[in-house]
């Protein structure tokens, strides 16, 4: 795995040549400042056959691009959180995907099985997230009646640059349908700031570009419409104070971190006009599950009739889960998450320190589910419905 560091001192030249899709640009959006930011994800070089991300676990102290030079890579880069957020998750399992091709026999049935193979490694990967399995599984798809495997390796790069390209499309599309909930706030408001509050991170950095939950924003902020954002730090990982601070930042929103036990306490106050979340698995009947941390907010918001309204692309609904709670698998992410904490001591050392006993026993679930009652409603690339509607609108997909 190769690393690029950009942070000032080594700041290497790092070209845009991410993959765009033919209508990428925001019908209201300029955000050519907010595109020209290292992309969390791209191919790249001859023919765009290679593939490079932000190693966001540095974040926010350091910039770091890595490199994805082979499957192993792929799946290091998923199971270690390298890259996270399920649309970006789904994007580099199917990049993975072709990586795996590049390391398969060449005689067809042992190609076929050793893409098999593969896709079993990059599921078992990260549990929670469904694009990661339907990303797989589209490509072993794709595979289909191909011939040689020259023919199934082209058709793999083909089909990953087309999920890269569709997902960043699916966001910009979640960025103008969620625009005009920001609208009709800022118009009740009189052009006082919009008050958004997220959780975790569903921004640019969880996906190719814009994001799910942020895209709303960035759309706000290239429309004129002064807003500003809680982010909530996202205990044990910290995904909200090191990711979405630090991109919020980037792009010149006004934000404030705040500990995740004051989102209570500030939804309480008035202080917040809606709340927009990600996710990562969505079941047919509006059950959202998302990063620890978002049903607690749900009921927060639900008691001082706050607007909750889950982002996110279609690739995010598992078709086949009637239901969530209860349902959904549950990402057990181990102890140390929670009796430890990186971070930055002094000028430039990154270190981490024990916050527990030592034989202090912890439970980290990685993930909760938010029942479809204390959804507002869902931010789609098709539009806004409620969690009721899903399937409506998405029907082919049934």
């Amino acid at each position: 795995m190769e690393i690029q560091e950009i942070n000032g001192r080594k700041n290497a030249p790092f070209s845009h040549a991410c993959l765009r899709s033919p209508d990428a640009s925001f019908k209201v959006l300029g955000m050519q400042k907010h595109q020209a930011k290292t992309p969390a994800f791209e191919f790249f070089g001859t023919r765009k056959r290679r593939v490079r991300i932000i190693d966001q676990r540095y974040l926010p102290h350091r910039l770091v691009v890595q490199e994805l030079k082979c499957f192993d890579d792929a799946v290091a880069s998923i199971r270690d959180m390298q890259v996270r957020g399920a649309p970006l998750i789904g994007v580099t399992a199917a990049a993975g995907m072709y990586l795996a091709s590049q390391e398969a026999p060449l005689k067809a049935a042992a190609f076929d099985a050793f893409m098999q193979k593969a896709a079993r490694r990059l599921k078992a990967a990260r549990p929670t997230a469904v694009n990661l399995a339907w990303a797989a599984d589209l490509q072993l798809k794709t595979l289909g009646s191909a011939g040689q495997a020259a023919e199934k390796k082209a058709r793999l790069l083909q089909a990953a640059r087309l999920i890269a390209a569709e997902d960043e499309a699916c966001c910009r599309q979640i960025g103008e349908h969620g625009l005009a909930l920001i609208k009709k706030i800022a118009r009740r408001k009189k052009n006082k700031p919009v008050q958004i509050m997220t959780h975790c991170n569903a921004g640019r950095l969880a996906a190719v570009a814009w994001g799910t939950a942020t895209a709303p924003v960035y759309a706000a902020q290239a429309a004129g419409i002064p807003i500003h954002v809680w982010v909530s730090e996202t205990r044990p990982r910290n995904q909200g104070a090191s990711l979405t601070a630090w991109e919020l930042g980037e792009a010149g929103v006004p934000y404030t971190l705040v500990v995740d036990n004051a989102c209570g306490h500030i939804l309480q106050e008035g202080l917040v006009d809606l709340v927009i979340v990600g996710c990562d698995r969505m079941a047919r009947n509006g059950d959202a599950a998302n990063k620890i941390g978002t049903y607690l907010k749900a009921l927060a918001a639900r008691a001082h009739r706050v607007p909750f309204y889950v982002a996110l692309p279609s690739s995010t609904v598992d078709w086949t889960l009637p239901s969530g709670v209860g349902k959904i698998p549950i990402e057990d992410r181990g102890s140390r998450e929670v009796v430890a904490m990186t971070g930055r001591c002094g000028k430039n050392k990154i270190q981490e320190i024990r916050l527990a006993p030592g034989k202090a026993a912890a439970k980290n679930p990685g993930f909760d589910v938010t029942p479809a009652a204390l959804i507002s409603g869902i931010i789609t690339e098709r539009g806004i419905c409620r969690p009721s509607q899903i399937k409506k609108i998405f029907k082919d997909r049934l």
